[in-house]
């Protein structure tokens, strides 16, 4: 036991709800934003397709992301709160010189990062589909050029929330998104009604399509930084230019160094992915919006947890309480168990129905939707160890140990290279489906590898963890779900086979609706009779609300 670990079992069930609170003030924008960005995708996929044109442009839309990662950003989401934290502690001024140096190093950074990937956008591009045959280099070159500019508009984002959710502030960092959705919404219905196609040979940079796709999607990123520094300033925080030494540069520097290796490594697996993915055409489309959809509950609620939980979790490794940290991610195991994994059970009995009800619109077709929809269906269960994963990942950011995260990443990227190319072999050549489902299977085993990694390493590191504690809880949710979406799945069942929908993205939105509203609530509810403790709060809070009434 920590010798300034003071706070009893009693104290961290009444600190729970204020995290749980933290958490919820998050949610409403996180739905937003996953509902708009959803949107954005499904226009996206119906205006541009899921083969040749939709490769190229998701190719080159992932590069700022990744980028930014490699730069600067891996290191901001890791390690900057902690070191905001402790400065905040320390600092005479609150911290607010370390959150100026931070920011003017930062932009100078992303700055010349983003010069120099411009240049390099040809070679970037080899590099990233150099094993495709349907993705278009000069295309994707294109692209690249137009919003390669989005890395230093990524790493401020990421600075900025950084240095917000130090000070507590979460709910704006969770709008920003919003309006990057909504800039993107409007490019792609301006796109949809320009005339003619864009022309694929040869790839013209004047193209206007070219410029309205690859300059609106920049624009969104832009916007979505922007809106970050009025909020910034509200909280008191006045930024000025500090160029120059700082003290604890080396310390940040050795924390930066183990993260990049981190975000390297997951560059690496990504790049080969992409190459893999993109061997089938339609196969990285297919990847990316079930890996979109997969994302939309862990964005709306295991984010908004690991958010809230960070800065908590840094304060108290500032000041040497384990005790407290393991409570914390105890508490964190079990809440994104208990939250996600009914979702994940949708995904799985209903995932080829989200599909096709999701995207088999316009150029994607059934064929389109059909291939998400089964990549989703089959790789769901890796919902719950993602999120898992990376919680263990910010425990050990707060307590400074950059390390151990970047090793563990190491052994889960060969993990999930090495099942890349075991799917590929074993796959029909030019079956996108197929390759599809194992691209993402590939990825979801990966996780369940990491979190059982992880929790060994954090056993060894910290003590007694009460892993048994969080799989009972594990497996009460296995349970609860499971059969809560057999009602459901034969609800559905009862109602397709009274009225014959001749449709069948018409039947896929009918079980969709159904099995969700059924299942979810269903689940949550058995969740509460197997007197699951985290569900308490909500317990009573209906309860409140009944006797008002």
């Amino acid at each position: 036991m920590s010798e300034t670990a003071t706070t009893t079992e009693p104290e961290q069930q009444k600190q729970a709800p204020s995290v749980a609170k933290a958490s919820g003030s998050m949610a409403i924008a996180t739905i937003v934003s996953r509902a708009t960005g959803l949107l954005s995708k499904v226009l996206l996929i119906a205006v541009i397709g899921a083969e040749t044109l939709g490769d190229s442009y998701q190719a080159a839309s992932t590069l700022p992301t990744m980028i930014n990662e490699l730069l600067l950003g891996g290191v901001l989401t890791s390690v900057a709160i902690p070191l905001l934290v402790r400065a905040e502690k320390e600092d005479s001024d609150g911290g607010e010189s370390y959150a100026q140096w931070l920011i003017t190093m930062g932009t100078l950074i992303l700055g010349v990062g983003t010069l120099l990937a411009m240049a390099s956008a040809p070679l970037l591009t080899d590099i990233y589909i150099s094993d495709s045959q349907d993705a278009n280099p000069e295309l994707v070159t294109a692209f690249a050029y137009l919003v390669l500019p989005g890395i230093v508009f990524y790493g401020l984002t990421a600075l900025l929330s950084a240095v917000l959710n130090a000070r507590h502030v979460f709910g704006i960092p969770t709008w920003a998104p919003v309006l990057n959705n909504l800039v993107v919404i409007v490019v792609l219905v301006v796109y949809a009604m320009l005339p003619g196609e864009l022309t694929l040979n040869p790839v013209r940079m004047t193209d206007t399509h070219l410029l309205v796709l690859g300059l609106g999607t920049a624009l969104g990123v832009a916007v979505q930084a922007a809106v970050l520094f009025p909020a910034l300033r509200k909280t008191g925080f006045r930024f000025k230019w500090r160029f120059g030494w700082d003290s604890r540069l080396s310390e940040f520097g050795s924390l930066a160094f183990w993260v990049l290796l981190y975000v390297g490594l997951g560059l690496a697996s990504m790049t080969v992915l992409t190459n893999v993915a993109t061997s089938a055409k339609g196969t990285l489309v297919a990847f990316n919006y079930q890996w979109l959809i997969a994302q939309v509950p862990y964005g709306v609620l295991g984010v908004s947890l690991l958010t809230a939980l960070m800065p908590k979790m840094s304060r108290a490794a500032a000041h040497n309480d384990n005790d407290s940290i393991v409570r914390d991610l105890l508490f964190g195991n079990r809440m994104s168990a208990i939250l996600l994994m009914p979702f994940s059970a949708l995904m799985t009995v209903s995932g080829l129905s989200i599909g096709l009800a999701a995207f088999a619109w316009g150029n994607s077709g059934i064929t389109g939707g059909t291939r998400i929809g089964l990549a989703l269906a089959l790789s769901a269960f890796g919902l719950v160890p993602y999120a898992i994963t990376l919680l263990q990942l910010r425990v050990f950011y707060a307590m400074k140990d950059a390390r151990t995260p970047t090793l563990i990443q190491a052994l889960i990227v060969a993990v999930r290279i090495g099942l890349l190319y075991l799917f590929l072999a074993v796959s029909t050549p030019g079956d996108a489906g197929q390759l599809a489902v194992g691209v993402s299977l590939a990825m979801s085993l990966s996780f369940v590898f990491g979190a059982i990694v992880g929790q060994i390493w954090l056993r060894i590191r910290l003590g007694r963890l009460r892993t048994g504690f969080t799989i009972w809880t594990v497996c009460l949710t296995v349970v609860a779900s499971s059969l809560a979406f057999a009602v459901a799945k034969g609800a559905n069942a009862l109602v397709q086979g009274l009225i014959e929908f001749g449709d069948p993205v018409v039947a896929a939105w009918v079980e969709v609706v159904l099995v969700t509203l059924i299942g979810l609530p269903l689940a949550f509810g058995l969740l509460a009779a197997f007197r699951v403790p985290e569900m308490k709060p909500a317990i009573d809070k209906i309860n409140r609300l009944v006797r008002r009434r």
